[in-house]
């Protein structure tokens, strides 16, 4: 698909794979320090040991080599990203626990029922979208997850070091927002934005204890 036919959520992915191939910089994480920090923190909070995990977003597939190599036995891992390119690198690098499929989760929301999973992770996946639509993809999220939903988001309450930092095409959300949004669907809520010094936000959420 050309660049310019891109939906906007997609656009700056379409043209870091264009420009840099499919890899870590097409991920478009500042960098793989943060990108580990991140993960750990989606590791901590959600408890994903012994369960099927659907990673949407996945890019080529870095989370579940994080899920590896901090020894989480994760039954089995579905990543789907709406790069044909990226699931392509993914596919090529993973062992036989780990599933890729080209799929946009906007367009195509059936997939969260088409890979029913126990636990459904967005890392950095929802950067790009304004909180409308990032709000429309969880919905769905929380509601095909069969135990819990994991996301991370850039808060709109950092630490004021963060204040000049350009994020496009990112955008920061409304923490205490999304926090009211999680516990009005379940109190099993778990929360931190302490991991890197308040920009950016993660929150996991549980159907049951």
């Amino acid at each position: 698909m050309p660049q310019s036919d891109q939906p906007e959520y997609l656009a700056p992915y379409r043209e870091a794979i264009d420009s840099c191939g499919p890899g870590f910089d097409a991920t478009l994480w500042s960098s793989r320090e943060g990108q580990v920090r991140r993960f750990d923190i989606l590791i901590d909070l959600g408890a994903m040991g012994e369960h099927t995990v659907l990673d949407l977003g996945c890019g080529t597939g870095d989370f579940a080599q994080r899920l590896t190599e901090r020894s989480i036995p994760f039954t089995t891992y579905i990543g789907v990203d709406a790069m044909p390119e990226m699931i392509e690198a993914a596919r090529a690098k993973h062992d036989n626990r780990c599933r890729f499929e080209t799929r946009d989760v906007v367009a195509q929301p059936d997939c969260l029922e088409e890979f029913a999973s126990d636990f459904i992770v967005l890392s950095g996946t929802l950067n790009a979208m304004d909180e409308v639509l990032a709000r429309t993809v969880l919905e769905h999220a929380w509601s095909s997850a069969r135990v819990g939903l994991v996301f991370n988001f850039l808060s709109n309450r950092p630490h004021p070091e963060w204040d000049e930092r350009d994020l496009s095409p990112a955008r920061r959300y409304d923490t205490l927002a999304w926090l009211d949004w999680a516990m009005s669907r379940t109190p099993l809520v778990r929360f931190s934005q302490a991991y890197y010094r308040g920009h950016d936000a993660t929150i996991a959420m549980f159907k049951s204890d």
